[in-house]
Formats: C-alpha cells, sequence, structure tokens
C-alpha cells in the first residue's frame, strides 16, 4: 500500500523520510504547490532507500494519489516564533478548504492523516470538509498529541533512569498549550508511576513533576526558536501511525479524532487513546481522570471548540 504526503516542506518531508526509514508501505508520493520542491524531495529520500526499505519514492499531482491507501497532509505555513497553534488557525484553513477536496477525489478510498497545526482544528476542518464528500470521521486522523505523549514518557524515562518503551502514560487533550498530563494514569511497566518512583529512590517531587510538565508543554517553542520549526519527531510519529494502519496493528495511541462529547463539550477534536487498524480509529478509549485532569480537560476541550468555531465548524 502506498503512502501520499501532501505538503513536503520540513513536516512533510520528515514523514515521508521517517516512512522509508521504518520500512512502511510499498511506496511514497509527494504532492506539493511546489513542484520543483516535491521533485526535489523524492529524489532525496529516494537516495535513502538503499540505506533502509526499497521502495519507490516519486512526486506527482494530486491525480497520482489515486492507488495510496493513507495520505499525510503536513500543507500548511510553518508556525512562528512566539506564535502558538491556534494562532495559526485563520491562515491554514484557507489552505485546506482548498486542498481536501483535491485529495479526497483523487483517493476517496484513502486514510487522511492530518499534520497541519493547530492539529486538532485542522482536523476538525478536514472531518467537516470531508463528510461533505462521503467520507466517515473515523478516516480522518490528526497526529494530536502522539509527539507531546512520546516527549512526556521520554522525560519520565529519563528520570527514573529506565527505557522509555516501558513507560506507560498519555497526554490529552489540545496539542498545544492546554494540553493535559496525565500523571494520575501513568506506570512503568504495570507499577504505577507513584509507588515506582519511590520504590527506586527516584520519587517525583512537585519539582521534578513540573519541571517534566514544562519539559513537555513548552517544547515545541523552544525547538522553534532554536531552529525554526520542529519536523524530525512528528515525522516519527506519523510513521508510526500509517504503520498501524497499514499492518492493521489495533495499536492504542493517542491521536486526534472528533468526538460527540468531552467533559461536557458537544463535537470537539482532540485526543484521547485510540485503536487504530486499517480501518482508521476504531474505538476511543477515555481513561479514569482526577477531579483536576478532568476540569483540565474540559478547559482544553473548550478552548478548542471555541476555536472551531472561529472557522465556522
Amino acid at each position: 500500500m502506498k503512502t501520499g504526503v501532501v505538503g513536503v516542506g520540513y513536516v512533510g518531508s520528515a514523514c515521508a523520510n521517517a516512512c522509508v526509514l521504518r520500512g512502511v508501505g510499498t511506496g511514497l508520493v509527494l504532492v506539493d504547490h511546489n513542484p520543483d520542491l516535491a521533485v526535489a524531495q523524492a529524489e532525496d529520500i529516494l537516495h535513502a532507500t538503499p540505506f533502509a526499505r526499497a521502495m519507490p519514492v516519486t512526486a506527482g499531482e494530486y491525480a497520482d494519489l489515486h492507488d495510496c491507501g493513507v495520505i499525510i497532509v503536513a500543507a500548511g505555513v510553518n508556525q512562528k516564533p512566539g506564535e502558538t497553534r491556534l494562532d495559526l488557525l485563520k491562515r491554514n484553513a484557507d489552505i485546506f478548504r482548498g486542498i481536501i477536496p483535491q485529495i479526497i477525489r483523487a483517493a476517496p478510498d484513502a486514510i487522511l492523516l492530518i499534520a497541519t497545526n493547530p492539529v486538532d482544528v485542522m482536523t476538525q476542518l478536514a472531518s467537516d470538509i470531508a463528510r461533505a464528500e462521503g467520507v466517515p470521521s473515523h478516516r480522518v486522523i490528526g497526529s494530536g498529541t502522539m509527539l507531546d505523549t512520546a516527549r512526556f514518557r521520554a522525560l519520565l524515562a529519563q528520570h527514573l533512569g529506565v527505557s522509555s518503551h516501558s513507560v506507560h502514560a498519555y497526554v490529552l487533550g489540545e496539542h498545544g498549550d492546554s494540553e493535559v498530563l496525565h500523571w494520575s494514569g501513568a506506570a512503568v511497566g504495570t507499577i504505577p508511576l507513584a509507588t515506582f518512583a519511590a520504590d527506586t529512590g527516584k520519587a517525583i517531587s512537585s519539582i521534578i513533576r513540573q519541571d517534566i510538565d514544562d519539559g513537555v508543554r513548552r517544547a515545541a517553542a523552544r525547538i522553534i526558536k532554536g531552529k525554526g520549526a520542529t519536523y524530525y519527531g512528528i515525522g516519527s510519529g506519523m510513521a508510526r501511525l500509517v504503520k498501524a494502519i497499514m499492518e492493521d496493528e489495533n495499536a492504542l495511541l493517542t491521536c486526534t479524532q472528533r468526538h460527540r462529547q468531552v467533559c461536557g463539550i458537544n463535537d470537539v477534536s482532540l485526543s484521547l487513546p485510540a485503536i487504530i487498524n486499517a480501518g482508521g480509529v476504531t474505538r476511543v478509549i477515555v481513561p479514569p481522570l482526577d477531579q483536576q485532569e478532568t476540569a483540565d480537560l474540559a478547559r482544553s476541550a473548550e478552548i478548542l471548540r471555541n476555536a472551531a468555531e472561529a472557522i465556522g465548524c
């Protein structure tokens, strides 16, 4: 099954390259409003295939997406230093209204993976557009807090001195300032985080907790200040999501999906753990939350609902 990537700047090209390095799919089709950029990225990524997964990597137009089972949408303008993801909203909404219908008409059976920021609201907009074209919401998935969850696990693992693969913890809600670190549900293996931390002499003090929270929540701002954009982390996350779909994994990943209601807020797109397979999202899991986390998730949902309303979603 081929993967399409629409928008091959920093994020889109990182997604495509990560798919090659992970050996995901049988080929890549790159599309961009700048055809020369798409050709250059395709050639550069193709040259990596002898070191990773041998597959065709080509540049094309929307019509060339016709045989892609998954299409990553990374088109949009970049986030500027000091700019929140929600500040990007109106600039990127107009772009989506132009490209999503073209993608669906070329590949009506493909699953759409949205990487453009602000990703939660852009996923809601893409879902609206896709619904009008006959595509159900469970086949429109945003990258959401996949990267934030990875950051949370990596920082917890660093503090505890264990592999990040052994840490189970989620970031919920917005991929942005109002995101909710699910501390109450965090575990190492099957051991609750507080118990493991105490038993290993790595207690999570209020200072450590705040440092990790800041490390997760402010990561994008620090990276953008230093090099202008974030792309390697999200590229790897999107390749992981493509793999879950193509290999029909039933993997549990935090990603953005459109929900009928979250914490009393109706019709909102945000991240919760979801089971992902060849059909897209098959089930959303709402983890047990403590009182503060419930209030914080409701606040995050309200922020995103208001943002979506600002562009008519």
